[in-house]
């Protein structure tokens, strides 16, 4: 295979697979919700998971 067949290959593959993310089904994550509730519980288990740290006497 020469060098322009492979990179020939290449683009067309990542073409196929960019076109194939696009078109996938989104099944959650950063994009969707609100951004103040998951700061909001986030900090809230780093204080819980700090508070049992401190009771049980890792710290």
């Amino acid at each position: 295979m020469t060098a322009t067949a492979t990179a020939t290959a290449i683009a067309t593959a990542s073409a196929a697979t960019a076109e194939r993310a696009e078109t996938r089904t989104r099944t959650g994550g950063p994009e969707d919700g609100s951004k103040i509730l998951e700061h909001v519980l986030g900090w809230t288990l780093v204080v819980v998971l700090a508070m049992l740290v401190t009771q049980a006497g890792l710290l």
